[in-house]
Parts: structure tokens; sequence; C-alpha cells
């Protein structure tokens, strides 16, 4: 085998992410082969990919189903991302779940695109000191991360601030008034990306830019004091740094997911993919910017605040976001109720500071369950 072929693993291949970076590898076909699969529920998309990329490994949820007749190893999540064939792995899967496949792909030094949020969020301090201690290398996947990346690309002096954009989601210019209103089917209408359900009601609430907010932090090692956002509405513009003389330095590009996908699968190439579209600035009329409403959109102050106070803090947060996403998008509570529930779960939660594995994950399920308590008591579900 060539040298130039790099063997990947992608973990949560038949979501949005691992979609996107499955048409990643059939544009480069020369410089990709996928020897591990992963996914949860959708078996049947599984099963197709199974049948063409034939991978060495498999993982999902219901083993008792037969999914191809190519023969491959059934292996944890955990197993595929340190296994000794694998080159880089996509952690691709949507919350908690991609934690414990992260840092056993940190510990045994991978190359990992990352594109859980959560990750990080909970575990920023552990994984990234797993990950200096073992060589490895995280590769952000997330378009403003790949934007700071590869804005710092070159420089020998750190940044001094990161700015983060945001499209500001479907609804804001809405008033309070009208979030109260909002449907789950209006929230998952995101005027820019296609993404996931979760992340795009994250992204209507603006939770999505705050757990962004502490993935910069750790990613690289910047104060989340040092790191501010603008909404975006044309997502032309994916972030920008500034450096220490006053410059800044954005990186554009037209608003695809498989660009980022690909750079973090290449790098440090730079490859042509003929199937990526190139922005028309003959089309553009305005790149325009504004602050956040932080009143209006109280989850995005929540997720920053919980990152300042770090500890077990941004642990809670995830777990108590991702059960009041379930609850909003099975009509349990109303859009509003989201932040409102999160916020209540914080104030309540004691924050062990520099917790370990253990102390994370039961601060993740203690915010779960209290999620769930406080919305069956106050009968909102």
């Amino acid at each position: 085998m060539s040298k130039t072929v790099k063997r990947i693993a992608v973990l949560g291949s038949t979501g949005s992410i691992g979609q996107q970076t499955l048409e990643v590898v059939r544009a480069l076909p020369h410089r990709f082969q996928v020897i591990g699969l992963a996914a949860g529920k959708n078996t049947a998309l599984l099963a197709r990919q199974i049948d063409e990329f034939k991978p060495d490994f498999v993982y999902r949820q219901d083993e008792s189903t037969c999914l191809a007749d190519t023969k491959y190893e059934t292996l944890s999540l955990e197993e595929i991302a340190c296994h000794p064939e694998v080159d880089t792995v996509v952690i691709a899967t949507s919350g908690k779940a991609g934690l414990s496949p992260t840092l056993a792909a940190v510990k045994a030094g991978k190359n990992v695109a990352l594109a859980n949020k959560e990750s990080l969020v909970m575990a920023g301090e552990i994984i990234t000191s797993e990950a200096k201690r073992n060589g490895a290398r995280i590769l952000p996947i997330d378009s403003e991360h790949s934007a700071i990346w590869q804005c710092l690309s070159g420089e020998t002096q750190p940044a001094t601030r990161i700015i983060l954009t945001a499209s500001g989601g479907p609804f804001r210019h809405y008033s309070l008034t009208q979030l109260n209103k909002v449907t789950a089917e209006q929230a998952l209408k995101h005027p820019t990306w296609q993404m996931g359900e979760k992340v795009t009601i994250d992204s209507a609430t603006l939770m999505n830019k705050g757990l962004e907010v502490i993935e910069a932090r750790w990613l690289f090692d910047m104060p989340i004091d040092n790191i501010s956002i603008l909404i975006h509405p044309q997502s032309i513009i994916h972030s920008m740094v500034e450096f220490t003389d006053g410059s800044i330095k954005a990186q554009l590009s037209y608003p695809d997911m498989r660009l980022p996908i690909q750079y973090a699968l290449t790098y440090p190439e730079r490859l042509p993919n003929e199937q990526l579209p190139r922005l028309d600035w003959r089309q553009i009329k305005e790149l325009t910017f504004e602050p956040p409403a932080l009143d209006t959109f109280p989850c995005l102050r929540l997720a920053i605040e919980a990152g300042k106070k770090e500890g077990t803090c941004p642990a809670v947060l995830c777990g108590a976001d991702e059960i009041a996403v379930e609850l909003f998008l099975s009509q349990c509570i109303k859009f509003t109720d989201i932040a409102r529930l999160i916020e209540r779960v914080l104030e309540e939660h004691k924050a062990v500071a520099h917790p370990d594995l253990e102390e994370i994950m039961a601060a993740d399920d203690w915010a779960r369950e209290r999620v769930r308590q406080l919305a069956t008591g106050e009968s909102l579900c």
C-alpha cells in the first residue's frame, strides 16, 4: 500500500458529519482507505456503507442484525479508536458517546479528526493533557475551529484573541414572546448548515456557539475572556484570529462542512476536490456582523459561565442540554424551557474542581436525571 494512503475509521458514520466524511473519501479514493465504521441505530445505512467500503472493523448498537456479507471484526468504539492499523480516527458521534473513544484515541497517539463537541467540553483538561503526553494530534472538524487552526498555521507567536463567528440560527431577530412559541419543526430548519437534530437545536438556542467557546479554550489554550463571538449571517467568514500587533486573519469559504473535514483528513496537504463549491464573489452582496443577544439567547451565556467555572460545570451543562433538547423535540417542553432547565440544574450543582473521568461522568448522569425530575415535577412532560 502507498504511504500516501491514510487508513481511517469513522465513528458516527451514519450521521451528518460521518456521511460527509465518506463523501470526501469517495472524491479522493486514492488517498484514503476506510478500515473502521461505527454507527448507532441506522443499521440500514450502515449496511450499505459496509458493503461499499468493506471495513475491517465495525461497531453497531444492534449486534443481532446481520449487516452484510463482507467479513469484518466487531469491536467496541474504543477498540476501533485506538487500533494500531488506524492512522486517523474521525469522532463524529454525538453527545457524551464520543468522550470515551476520543480519550482512547489520544492515549494511543492517534490523529483525531474531532467533530464531537462534548469530548472537549466535558473533559478538555484530561484529553488535551493525554494528547500532549502521547503525541496525539487533535484535528478540529468544526468549521469555526478549523478556521482558527488554519489562521494560526505558520505563526510563530500566539494569538491574543479569537473571534468565533455564528450564523445566528433561524431566530436571531425573534423576541422572547416569539421564541416562547417556536416549534421543533421550525427549530430544525437551519438557514445555512445541514446538521443532525441535536446540533441544529443547539444552533437555534446558540448553545452550540457556547460549546465552541469552551472547545476553543482547550484546543488553542486561550482564556475564555479572550474569545469573543460575532453573529455573521452569511457564514462566509468562519472565524478570525487577532495578534498582538492588531492584525486579524480570517478564513473564508463557501459554507460546506466537507471542506474542514477534508482539511483535517489531508493535513498538512491541501488537495483539489471538484465536488467542493467555490465562492463566487460576484454573488456576495455584503458581509455583516452583530453582537449576540445574550438576554434573548441565555444558553450562550450559560455555556460561557460554565466554561469559566470549569471543573464539572461543563459536564453538567452538556448533560442537562442533551436531555432538555430531547424533551423539546418530543414536544414535552417549550423552546424557552431548554435554557430555563439548564440554568436551574447549573445553579443546584456543587462543582468539583479538576475532576477525574469518573467524577465527570457522575456529574453528567446527575444533570440528566435532574432535568427529567424538574420537567416531570413541573408537569412539563
